[in-house]
């Protein structure tokens, strides 16, 4: 049956009577209080869920109800409105929904919502809909189009770019990943005649020169629906680019939560010469699982011209590289070439331009005694059983060492920074399930807060005694190539069949790991296909609000150099997609540990019902926890106690501010428009539709199709 909105019409004058609400326009000193929160109502279904991780990610608060779970809320007045200290309460800044109306025709709580709106003008997200006329669109088949846009361009209206997309550069690429797979659905469409509908996003139909609507504002009824007409899920290019216009538009620039967009590239083991991968024994000489009696080491350093070539680089893209050295490795170099070492003297002079972790004297193993005449190695045992560790004092004449190091070579440290070689020290399945006991004592003594670890295994930050991990992300740009031809075969021997050559892990391990049909070509494959996929994963963590960084090594910045393809596709692809109020935000080690422990401990308070916020007028207040920091985007120009609040990105400000303990309040500028109190129930029914408005032959609306999710 045709959902329409003639019977929510007509029952919003009765629900306005039963709030008890003013029937005119309210004046400034009665505006009504809107809590800062967020009512996404979800049918299970990919875009709604991709809606919430949206909000989850930015710690913007939000209740879900789940439209598919027996015994769920009901929507009614008095879950959406009440009075506090006398002033009318909306408890919602704003609702999304998963399609512009999923409930039954003649649904109480469709009407409950829809006076809701009209009544505290809260606007509303239909987060994938069918284009007809209740959603201000025509039926598809009036010279419309429904179906794929795989490896579509859609584009960003003028409106658009004035209103909450302005942050982006104009075009919004959709991801066409494997062409036998369908990955997105739309329903492309013009407004029905008549209608106020500005689109925000359009694509071309298909066949023709026209413009449909992706994304847009429907005003209607005294409602605004953003009406989006695209499935999606949360990991989609397409959405990560739209996803913070959306919720700035349902919250119209006002929300506690921020997102920006990160991205840090740590360099490891700089002065030390990576172990290189062997093509014929499909090993790494020098590595404890290369124990082939053929196998001689042939180690990668970079040289000057490679140090030259990445401040060069660096220059070009504005982009601050992280190097993570090990100072034993310059010594070696010296001790055996006469006390010569051209890298180590190119880098200490150029040492301004890069940012410096300490990575550990000599790069030694800092977990258990390994012991490594089994392959896999193991962890060596005490006459009783009990596990031997690598001493205390040897962790942290590891750390010392390398430290006074690269102090007397003047590197600008952080010397509360650490990255272990490997990454040990801590936990590493399956042979070392449990942190050295003595890594944390030892970092203690040094003044570590803050210790990289390894994002595949130990994804979440946590506590190694007083110290933060950071975890990393590793990128499949392997440290034992300097050459493309050496990645791409090693790439070979992991991801091929043994029927094809390769190690057989793939069919091993086919719940994590999927084989290639073909090995790739070694003068082709890693331009052709390994940069492209390793390019969308790291600029996929860019687009996801994760200031989690990436590692390589120095190796990748040798010989081929084979991490800058990568690299340039990151940023290159994020410069053609952004515009330049959102610039990608390069943060060094102890930063990004720091804003991953405030957003744990934001999210804790959020979870445990400890942070309100709501909006009176042009003032906000924020009551948390004392010493909790408060994380919020808001307008240019708002103040919190007569200072500038946060610092500007996207168009907006966004930052933290400890609370006090005491209520936090944040002027808004006097030009941000205010919700305010308004009568609703005198709209009138919708006339007969027009011609391109009626519900076509053959037609049947029901939810979207889900494609892609």
């Amino acid at each position: 049956m045709k959902r329409t909105i003639r019977t929510t019409v007509l029952t919003v004058g009765a629900l306005i009577a039963t709030l008890g609400l003013p029937a005119g326009a309210a004046h400034a000193d009665d505006a009504p209080r809107i809590d800062l929160r967020v009512l996404l109502v979800s049918d299970g279904g990919p875009s709604t869920d991709a809606i919430a991780a949206e909000l989850t990610g930015s710690g913007t608060p939000f209740t879900e109800i789940d439209l598919t779970q027996s015994g769920r809320q009901t929507i009614d007045t008095g879950f959406l409105a009440d009075t506090v200290d006398g002033r009318p309460r909306a408890k919602f800044q704003a609702v999304v929904l998963p399609n512009d109306n999923p409930f039954a025709a003649g649904s109480s709580e469709m009407a409950a919502l829809t006076a809701y709106e009209q009544t505290y003008q809260i606007p509303q997200v239909d987060a994938y809909t069918y284009a007809r006329p209740e959603a201000g669109l025509q039926y598809p088949v009036y010279g419309g189009y429904s179906g794929s846009i795989d490896g579509a361009q859609a584009d960003v209206t003028d409106a658009g770019k004035a209103g909450p997309f302005g942050y982006l550069d104009g075009t919004v690429p959709f991801e066409d990943n494997d062409p036998s797979v369908g990955e997105s659905y739309a329903y492309l469409s013009q407004p029905v005649a008549g209608a106020d509908f500005t689109p925000y996003v359009e694509a071309t139909i298909p066949g023709q020169s026209t413009k449909g609507s992706l994304v847009g504002e429907y005003r209607h009824d005294g409602r605004r629906e953003l009406v989006v007409t695209f499935v999606y899920n949360q990991y989609q290019e397409q959405f990560r680019l739209l996803a913070r216009g959306i919720v700035e538009w349902m919250t119209g620039g006002v929300h506690l939560g921020a997102s920006r967009n990160y991205f840090a590239v740590h360099v490891d083991d700089l002065f030390l010469g990576d172990d290189r991968w062997n093509t014929q024994l499909n090993c790494t000489p020098g590595d404890v699982d290369c124990t082939d009696p053929n196998a001689t080491p042939d180690p990668i350093r970079m040289t000057p011209d490679d140090v030259d070539h990445a401040v060069a680089w660096e220059q070009s893209k504005n982009f601050t590289l992280d190097f993570a050295f090990n100072g034993g490795g310059s010594d070696d170099q010296r001790a055996d070439n006469n006390g010569v070492d051209q890298l180590a003297d190119r880098l200490i002079a150029d040492r301004n331009d890069f940012r410096w972790i300490n990575h550990t004297y000599s790069h030694a193993f800092l977990g258990c005694v390994q012991d490594t005449t089994v392959v896999p190695w193991k962890c060596e045992t005490n006459a009783d059983g009990s596990t031997q560790w690598v001493s205390q004092s040897e962790i942290s004449d590891q750390i010392a060492t390398n430290r006074a190091w690269g102090q007397a070579n003047r590197l600008p440290l952080k010397n509360d920074e650490l990255i272990t070689g490997e990454h040990s020290g801590m936990r590493v399945l399956p042979q070392q399930p449990d942190d050295n006991p003595n890594l944390a004592p030892a970092l203690a003594a040094n003044g570590i807060d803050f210790l990289g670890s390894d994002n595949s295994r130990d994804p979440q930050q946590r506590q190694v005694g007083a110290a933060l991990t950071v975890p990393r992300y590793p990128m499949n740009v392997y440290y034992n190539a300097g050459k493309a031809s050496e990645e791409v075969d090693e790439y070979n021997w992991l991801y091929t069949s043994r029927a094809q050559g390769g190690s057989g892990i793939c069919e091993d391990n086919p719940a994590t790991t999927t084989c290639l049909s073909a090995p790739l070509d070694t003068s082709t494959g890693y331009k052709g296909q390994i940069v492209p996929l390793e390019t969308r994963i790291a600029l996929g963590h860019v687009l996801s609000n994760d200031p989690r960084p990436h590692y390589i090594h120095q190796s990748n910045l040798a010989e081929d150099r084979i991490a800058y393809p990568v690299l340039d596709g990151v940023l290159d692809g994020y410069q053609a997609l952004f515009a330049d109020n959102t610039p990608v935000v390069n943060l060094r080690l102890k930063d990004i540990g720091t804003e991953l422990k405030r957003r744990a401990d934001w999210q804790a308070a959020l979870q445990a019902g400890q942070v309100t916020a709501y909006r009176v007028g042009d003032a906000v207040t924020v009551e948390a926890p004392a010493g909790l920091e408060v994380t919020a985007t808001l307008p240019t120009g708002t103040t919190v106690a007569g200072a500038a609040f946060g610092s500007a990105y996207a168009g907006a400000v966004s930052g933290w501010t400890p609370s006090a303990g005491t209520p936090l309040s944040l002027t808004l500028p006097a030009t941000t428009a205010a919700p305010a109190v308004t009568a609703a129930g005198s709209t009138t029914p919708a006339t007969d539709p027009a011609p391109d408005t009626r519900v076509p032959a053959g037609v049947t609306e029901s939810v979207p199709a889900t494609v892609g999710g």
